[in-house]
């Protein structure tokens, strides 16, 4: 059963929720927004610059951390909150997307996913209890079930039923296959004071996840995700499978759209009643000079920047934004100074957390919609 209290929604602006998740190391208030940590640290930002941001959460890449160090070091270093500095909430993946996305000569069957290390080529099996398993010794305060991700193939229609053709014969199969191993991570949990999310899976059929998300949701999770979204996929086709999924969900869990991270697209998924988000978006568009700005995005490394005295964002109250001009981290970037990523991803990520914290007032004060639309 779902933890008792784990979720709370406060306010509702249409579709859109204003909440709390409460977890054994904190409260997340949402809508919110996941850093990615990827080995246990969101790249080049320490935990008191990540503070400062507003992060509340951050995601671990549990296949990266089982690979090296290995869930037992961390698990003997007082979790991922000892091991690392964040003291705040985990949230942990399961493990699934990675391996499928990463690794060599794989095998995807009922024990699991068979593949090969790319560390040292070994074969190595990930079954859906070793993924909770896993999640557990990390410490998480959320963990996802194991799925397998397949996207869909071109071609195949975005409408089309799962017996439409070959391609969604086999996103037919990933997605049963996903309730599946969901039902044997629900099975494998020990760890109570972790929350354990399910995935809804179904590729661009809107019959399949919705198929997926009452089946999902009949086995019962403390939240639930959106999984092989964020793809490819045309934005508007994503919302509209994403408002169909809701419905068949439960209403007062959580709602988590993986891997979004375009600010628009964030508001967007808001308005449709999603409660959490992550993605890489924020810092790898910062270590390519690409900053996010209330004016719309900059390309810091263009020439034209070569001479701008003013802060990349006269409206944001981050600390690149305070001390630093656009012509610094124009020069930063160009000599590949890696002061410069990590103040153009410090800037990204408080403007995506900030947008967030915005959205919740709105959502509470009953004017999210005309603060959507003035943002963009």
């Amino acid at each position: 059963m779902p933890q008792a209290r784990f979720f709370e929604i406060a306010a509702r602006d249409g579709a859109a929720r204003q909440g709390r998740m409460h977890t054994p190391s904190g409260v997340v208030e949402t809508p919110a927004f996941a850093p990615v940590a990827t080995f246990g640290a969101v790249r080049g930002v320490a935990p008191d610059e990540l503070r400062a941001a507003g992060a509340q959460i951050l995601l671990a890449n549990t296949y990266h951390l089982h690979e090296r160090p290995g869930e037992a070091v961390i698990e003997a270093q007082g979790g991922l909150h000892g091991f690392t500095g964040w003291r705040g909430p985990w949230l942990t993946d399961s493990g699934g997307f990675q391996v499928t996305s990463m690794a060599d000569r794989l095998v995807v069957d009922e024990d699991g996913v068979t593949f090969a290390s790319p560390l040292d080529g070994r074969r190595r099996l990930l079954t859906p209890e070793l993924a909770i398993a896993v999640q557990e010794a990390l410490g998480a305060d959320i963990a996802m079930t194991l799925d397998e991700c397949r996207a869909p193939a071109y071609g195949d229609p975005p409408d089309a039923e799962p017996a439409g053709g070959a391609a969604s014969l086999r996103v037919r199969a990933a997605t049963e296959r996903t309730l599946r191993w969901a039902a044997r991570c629900r099975a494998a949990r020990r760890r109570r004071a972790t929350a354990l999310f399910g995935i809804v899976q179904g590729g661009l059929s809107e019959a399949l996840r919705r198929e997926s998300a009452r089946a999902t949701a009949a086995l019962g999770f403390d939240g639930y995700a959106h999984g092989g979204l964020g793809l490819g996929e045309n934005a508007a086709r994503r919302l509209d499978l994403v408002a169909a999924t809701h419905a068949e969900l439960p209403e007062l869990l959580p709602r988590y759209l993986m891997g979004i991270g375009p600010p628009e697209e964030i508001l967007d998924a808001v308005a449709a009643g999603v409660d959490l988000f992550d993605c890489v978006i924020p810092t790898r568009h910062g270590r390519h000079g690409v900053l996010f700005t209330s004016r719309g995005s900059l390309k810091l490394r263009n020439a034209r920047f070569r001479d701008d005295g003013a802060p990349p964002d006269p409206d944001c109250d981050c600390s690149t934004c305070a001390q630093h001009s656009c012509a610094y981290l124009h020069h930063l970037l160009r000599v590949n100074e890696v002061l410069g990523a990590r103040l153009a991803s410090v800037h990204n990520l408080r403007f995506v957390l900030r947008l967030l914290e915005d959205a919740r007032r709105a959502i509470a004060a009953g004017r999210f919609d005309a603060f959507r639309r003035s943002v963009f």
